[in-house]
């Protein structure tokens, strides 16, 4: 492992803070080092307060920050000195230490306290960084993993064994520490946790944390546990999509909520779930503390969710059984799910969670090996991993959790997405928490949106080849489809039946009609097993009950497309699938209304454009945005009683009414 460290760029970070911060993203950087929030970094500093008299500081990463893009205002500013008397009473409960850090900090307004920063104040250097690196772990989780370490780093570091985070580690590797440490020692290394490094600059506690790292990794590689091979392996054959959204339905069953899942089937993940001894290596636990709450104890093997889930409830009674505050059982629902098949599934309440989960099992995977090839995979005891799993201050958070967004861990397919009614849809479902799959051969579809809940695909929705693979994508990237917006469409230039021929009249009824015959076809099986029941939404016109000359394909292909949603409605209701239609009108922020045809076709009527834009009943403008947000509720519980239903939003048209 290289030092990332480069001077014209810790140069432009002045300040102690400001070079923590600095420090903190290059350790941030390696996913190696940590991943998602993990690890946690401080530095020590005398500030003068309001009153004018100095005092010393401790600013350690807050609660919800990440490493790689943390800033000053990530870290939370605690009083040392409030910290060090904490650290001399004889017992402190977690809950208590918590609040006593919250109510000690110098900016109300900053994060909450790393649930480590005793542990940080009471190591005697102005910078500490605490990682969990893979290379440490792997030699951690084994059999004889003391002795290792120690070969390893000789006087270097202070080896403390594992105990539970919180004030009882703090105390532990502050007495360790005062007795075991010499001129030498530069780290600190917690058994089956991670590694601390400290140092008088932020420049010599990084590098001491680097050179800590690369003397594991120097060590594994010289046990042929470093630079794994892999055997050769080939890659499963894609997933079957229906088989993917069958396993997500029953893990969202037992979860009590629709979760989302996302599958891996790179060549690497095969390598592990095609290992014959998977089911012992997999089946003893993750590889730290800090992974316990987002992969579960252990990986579900196979696609038995019903056994799973007995065999968690079993795990629960026979560890939760001590007096004291009773535990609330968090669901049993499996967070990873490893299967020959299927390869890896990874399963969150939001598509962030199950990346996060996927990632830190990636990890999982290579410690695991590692540590195989040294003599064998060792993880903490069942006893140790409920007691991280159901800590009193997990506990409080599944106490404090508010209700989640109306569609968290479902999933919505958008056509005609990269812009006017299609692009709104995209974001009236994202903003309730839905992860949206958004189709268009507008390449812009790939790029609307960064984040995990977001997938753009470019797709041709008149070929059955490309909505069969972006349904598969839809699949891979989060178990299903609960939601359909059949948006997509053309509006082709005005024509008189005289004058309308046969390939502008096909060209209009392929894209109206036809691809929505398909669409509605293919996403059937996997409607079928939403969790809450699959909801369509039509996006049709106001031409269908009030059809306008001269656009004679258009209505006639809306109309059908109608008739096609009412047909579904009749056909799907036993399939708990429900489907109904928006009839939108003179809706002018999309792309065929520029402002010279919006200004010709007041023009036409004589109206002024604003006088054009609100021609109906309640003289209001009908955006996109109005469209969206209907087509979204549709698909809510205002509508779960509703089906086959035709619903105007065109501020009232006569025509209509």
């Amino acid at each position: 492992m290289q030092s990332l460290w480069n001077e014209e760029e810790a140069a432009r970070h002045k300040g102690d803070l400001a070079q923590r911060v600095y420090t903190s993203r290059l350790l941030g950087r390696d996913k190696s080092l940590v991943l998602h929030g993990g690890g946690n970094t401080s530095v020590k500093i005398l500030e003068r307060n309001l009153l004018g008299d100095d005092e010393a500081v401790l600013y350690v990463k807050g609660s919800g920050w990440d490493l790689e893009y943390i800033e000053e205002a990530g870290f939370s500013p605690v009083r040392l000195e409030h910290l060090l008397k904490l650290a001399q009473l004889k017992t402190l409960s977690d809950p208590q230490m918590v609040n006593e850090l919250a109510t000690h900090m110098t900016r109300a307004g900053a994060p909450a306290p790393s649930v480590e920063t005793l542990l940080h104040a009471l190591l005697p250097h102005k910078y500490v960084d605490h990682t969990h690196p893979d290379a440490v772990l792997a030699v951690a989780n084994t059999a004889n993993s003391e002795r290792r370490i120690a070969d390893i780093f000789g006087d270097t570091v202070v080896i403390i064994p594992y105990i539970m985070p919180g004030f009882s580690l703090a105390q532990a590797c502050a007495e360790s520490f005062s007795r075991q440490a010499g001129k030498n020692t530069i780290g600190m290394v917690l058994m089956r946790h991670g590694v601390f490094s400290f140092g008088a600059t932020a420049r010599e506690s990084y590098e001491r944390m680097i050179r800590l790292v690369d003397l594991s990794e120097r060590y594994l590689a010289q046990h042929d546990a470093w630079n794994l091979r892999h055997a050769a392996t080939s890659v499963p054959p894609p997933a079957q999509r229906i088989e993917i959204a069958g396993l997500r339905r029953d893990i969202s069953h037992c979860a009590g909520n629709p979760m989302i899942m996302a599958t891996w089937q790179d060549a690497r993940t095969a390598s592990f779930v095609l290992r014959a001894d998977l089911a012992t290596l997999s089946q003893q636990g993750p590889v730290t503390p800090d992974h316990v709450i987002r992969t579960r104890r252990v990986p579900m093997l196979g696609r038995d969710v019903e056994a799973y889930s007995r065999a968690y409830r079993e795990y629960f009674e026979q560890h939760a059984q001590n007096p004291g505050e009773p535990k609330t059982m968090l669901d049993p629902a499996p967070r990873v799910a490893l299967d020959p098949a299927l390869g890896m599934c990874a399963a969150g309440r939001k598509a962030e969670d199950a990346v996060i989960a996927a990632e830190l099992y990636s990890h999982t995977m290579d410690v695991i090996e590692r540590a195989t090839i040294l003599g064998g995979y060792r993880a903490l005891p069942a006893r140790d991993i409920f007691d991280v799993e159901y800590w009193d201050l997990e506990q409080a958070k599944l106490r404090k959790a508010g209700t989640p967004p109306l569609f968290s861990g479902e999933i919505a397919l958008v056509t005609g997405a990269a812009s006017g009614i299609g692009k709104a849809c995209v974001e009236s479902l994202l903003a309730r928490g839905a992860a949206v799959v958004g189709v268009d051969l507008d390449s812009r579809i790939e790029s609307l949106h960064h984040r995990a809940g977001y997938l753009g695909i470019r797709c041709d929705v008149t070929s059955l080849e490309a909505i069969v693979g972006a349904l598969d994508a839809a699949a891979r990237a989060y178990g299903g489809l609960d939601m359909l917006i059949l948006n997509a469409g053309v509006f082709p230039g005005g024509a008189a039946i005289a004058a309308l021929g046969n390939n502008a009249w096909r060209e209009v009824m392929n894209v109206n009609l036809d691809a929505n015959l398909t669409l509605l076809r293919e996403c059937h099986p996997l409607l079928k097993l939403a969790p809450r029941g699959g909801r369509v939404v039509v996006i049709g016109t106001k031409n269908v009950p009030a059809p306008g000359p001269g656009a004679a394909a258009y209505s006639a292909s809306k109309a059908a497309l109608t008739q096609l949603a009412r047909v579904a409605a009749l056909e799907w209701g036993a399939d708990n699938i429900r489907i109904n239609i928006v009839h939108p009108h003179a809706v002018f922020d999309t792309g065929i209304w520029s402002n010279e045809v919006l200004a010709a076709r007041a023009a036409h009527y004589g109206m002024s454009v604003e006088q054009y834009r609100t021609n109906n009943v309640l003289k209001t403008s009908i955006t996109s945005r109005d469209v969206a947000e209907l087509a979204a509720e549709m698909c809510g519980p205002l509508f779960a009683k509703t089906t086959g239903a035709q619903v105007p939003i065109d501020g009232g048209s006569e025509r209509v009414i």
